[in-house]
């Protein structure tokens, strides 16, 4: 069936609202606009389902949710999982409450139970519910740092970290196999509840969960001491991180903490930022306003979800500094590892960082400092909780810290997701510690790059949106794997990671190894001085992305390769769109 039958059959059918029904005929007679709702299914990938709102296959709705829940339901059920129930949070988006309804609906007409938060909740206590309530999987509403027209749908597994193989390719071909909408089940939400299949949640994980980030404090001494000279600005950017960033920094000593009143209270439509990421320095024009204001040490931005971390740090001069999420991962992963040594005088002998391919070598540097294992693992925060879940069962290896680029880390096994919450708490901690020993956080960034080299990465993003511009990112690839290339800018191509092919390839001899990881279609190469760029096409938006790192011989070196590097990919990424 073609676009245009398909966006019929959703005007005629009776299974479909009126509310529905009045948004199709509004976009009567635009071609494109039908084809682009129409065209395909909202792909339910291995990151689940994410995309804009509004009435069509090729949207998130309720219909597409109920879809995707009556698909892990029957997954569930195949695998036996049912008694166990399935944890469901959601975020401050546009229509997250009433998603997370329809999924809990769904689960119920299949004999599942659903647990769900009472209220909105950060995605790293959606991992941890799942795990404390014994959950057979978990399903989270949101779409992240999107802009406000979008929402999603992640699916997490029993181990607490989102759906990987062999279960993400089960649920998939589930859904896949569910041809006709009205084929997902439902029922009314008060016979759910009347059938015990309905349960809210709140405080009975908020607390233990509050717990176990108190757990990972390492310098209690040092928070006594100073923790009330210190201030801290921060704004969850209309999102879910406001009461539990404020509720543990009050906990642990932290009484300065100021919020930035315009963007404390949850907002769906994100009105003070056009895009809610703290990657994006305009989301800290507020923030740096008040902490200026309050001669704050630390300005703080969590995303909508409150699994990712954005910061800036005030030197000694009272400049603030903007921290990448591969520098602010490091800094709290050299405190985490470096005062665990002090503390217990030695690390685990199969003690490990993990990190994602796309991240800085300066983890691999601290990884080499410290003598412990430096894992790189596919981009996607899963991959590091899967490596917690092997260790585990095999009682082999263990976790000391985990980071990718995106601003997301994790310094406990308690979730299996990154938590911007303890992010948070711990580099208040960090800036306690290091304020007792007459330093700034910035002056531990500086030590870090004067110690083990100066190492700077960036990602430049390309968004191409539509039906045509999912074709183009595909051609962009293939054409890369066809005619590879032998140079970037001043650097020569020394080996090339095909993860979609499992192979490296040394470009001096040709001699090919694996990869040794799963099978994804991102393009690694690594360059001469230590230089790398990786492409890949994003999970979660329609863009190609190029990510890139350089290590310089001193601070004014490393910005010169990396503006370098940066001007060498801007002239790549237009000859590979525009040809």
């Amino acid at each position: 069936m073609g676009y245009k039958e398909t966006y019929e059959q959703w005007l005629s059918s009776p299974y479909f609202d009126d509310d529905t029904k009045r948004q199709l005929r509004e976009i009567a007679g635009n071609e494109k606009e039908i084809e682009d709702r129409f065209y395909m299914d909202l792909e339910f990938g291995t990151a689940g389902l994410r995309g804009v709102i509004g009435a069509g296959t090729n949207r998130m709705n309720e219909y597409t949710v109920r879809k995707a829940t009556q698909g892990l339901a029957n997954y569930i059920n195949k695998v036996g999982g049912a008694e166990r129930g399935v944890a469901i949070a959601y975020d401050c988006r546009r229509m997250s409450p009433e998603f997370a309804d329809v999924s809990a609906q769904c689960l119920a007409a299949n004999g599942i139970k659903a647990y769900v938060f009472e209220s909105l909740r950060p995605t790293p206590m959606l991992s941890y519910a799942v795990r404390k309530l014994g959950c057979i999987a978990g399903i989270n509403i949101t779409a992240s740092h999107n802009p406000p027209e979008y929402n999603g749908y992640k699916v997490y597994w029993e181990d607490g970290a989102q759906i990987t193989p062999p279960h993400d390719t089960g649920i998939m071909d589930e859904v896949r196999a569910i041809t006709d909408y009205s084929e997902a089940k439902s029922i009314p939400k008060t016979d759910a509840v009347s059938k015990g299949l309905y349960q809210v949640i709140g405080a009975d994980i908020d607390d233990p969960y509050m717990e176990e980030l108190k757990k990972t404090i390492l310098h209690q001494d040092a928070i006594d001491a100073v923790g009330k000279d210190i201030t801290i600005v921060y704004t969850p950017l209309h999102g879910t991180g406001n009461i539990p960033v404020r509720r543990i920094l009050k906990e642990l000593g932290f009484p300065n903490v100021y919020v930035v009143p315009e963007q404390e209270l949850p907002d769906g439509e994100f009105p003070t930022v056009s895009y809610p990421n703290p990657e994006a320095k305009e989301a800290f024009e507020l923030a740096l306003a008040l902490g200026k204001e309050k001669n704050a040490d630390l300005v703080l931005a969590t995303d909508p979800d409150a699994d990712r971390l954005g910061v800036y740090v005030r030197d000694k001069a009272g400049e603030y500094h903007c921290l990448t999420g591969n520098m602010s991962g490091c800094l709290i992963g050299d405190y985490v590892i470096g005062q665990r040594k002090a503390r217990d005088g030695s690390l685990p002998a199969d003690g490990a960082f993990i990190k994602s391919i796309v991240s800085t070598n300066l983890a691999d540097a601290i990884a080499e400092h410290y003598g412990i294992e430096l894992i790189e693992v596919l981009t996607g925060f899963k991959f590091i909780g899967g490596k917690i879940l092997e260790f585990e069962k095999t009682g082999k290896g263990t976790y000391l810290f985990g980071m990718e680029e995106s601003y997301g880390c994790l310094t406990g096994t308690y979730a299996r997701d990154k938590d911007a919450v303890v992010a948070s708490m711990a580099l208040c901690e960090a800036a306690a510690y290091y304020k007792t020993k007459d330093m700034t956080l910035w002056d531990a960034m500086v030590n870090l790059y004067e110690t083990l080299g100066y190492y700077q990465d960036a990602v430049s993003a390309i968004t191409l949106k539509g039906k045509e511009g999912i074709e183009k990112i595909g051609s962009i690839m293939t054409g890369l794997r066809a005619e590879p290339l032998k140079k970037i800018g001043d650097y020569d191509v020394v080996k090339v990671r095909d993860y979609q092919a499992d192979e490296i390839t040394d470009m001096s001899t040709g001699a090919k190894t694996p990869t040794g990881l799963p099978k994804s279609n991102v393009l690694y190469y690594e360059l001469t001085d230590g230089a790398w760029v990786c492409v890949r096409p994003s999970g979660t938006e329609p863009k190609i992305k190029f990510y890139y790192g350089i290590k310089g011989t001193s601070a004014e070196d490393a910005d010169k390769r990396a503006n370098d590097m940066k001007a060498a990919l801007d002239s790549l990424s237009d000859t590979l769109i525009n040809g």
